[in-house]
């Protein structure tokens, strides 16, 4: 759930990415759906976000309370492969880093301030966000979070589709920026093998 929160393919990146390019883009329908996709994107923050704590809030009462001895309580942190970062250092609470303990960073945000480039990009963004959701749906039997996140993986498919229909609007899209490339080479093959 960490990955999602705050992973190279979580809401948060995906809010800043598309919150950067729609402010760079000069395509005021392109502008108002990456700022729609922004919020969108804030809100599943708070849906995971509120997944992670409420998963974690039986730890968080055993470490306020100091409900059992200090080796059973860590041993229970960890038991079952659950991450002992949050439990600790959080209190159980969500924490802008990726499931490897790894802290959130602005190193995640792929835009280049090119339309075409930056819609490419994020539908391959959702592409990834979309798997990573179904992984998790995988490893839950919890009801309520794999309800939620199939609301959410589903969301990323409506992001795709429209991410997609705005980069099939522009034309020319591709190659991207100015330059065309050289004629000799820009439709030759090397078979290298």
């Amino acid at each position: 759930m960490l990955e999602r929160f705050g992973g190279p393919q979580g809401e948060l990146a995906a809010a800043m990415r598309h919150f950067t390019q729609a402010l760079a883009d000069e395509d005021p329908g392109r502008r108002d759906l990456l700022l729609d996709v922004t919020s969108e994107e804030l809100s599943h923050l708070e849906v995971i976000g509120s997944i992670v704590s409420m998963l974690n809030r039986g730890v968080k009462g055993q470490m306020a309370e100091a409900a059992m001895q200090e080796a059973d309580l860590y041993a229970s942190l960890n038991s079952g492969g659950e991450s002992h970062t949050t439990s600790i250092l959080y209190g159980g609470a969500p924490a802008l880093i990726n499931s490897a303990g790894v802290p959130w960073t602005a190193a995640y945000i792929d835009s280049i301030g090119d339309p075409a480039c930056d819609l490419r990009s994020n539908i391959a963004a959702v592409s990834r966000a979309k798997i990573v959701y179904e992984r998790l749906i995988n490893c839950t039997d919890d009801p309520g979070v794999k309800d939620a996140l199939n609301f959410l993986m589903t969301r990323e498919v409506a992001h795709q589709k429209s991410f997609e229909k705005a980069l099939y609007a522009m034309e020319p899209n591709f190659p991207a920026d100015k330059l065309v490339g050289l004629p000799a080479f820009a439709d030759k093959y090397y078979d290298m093998s």
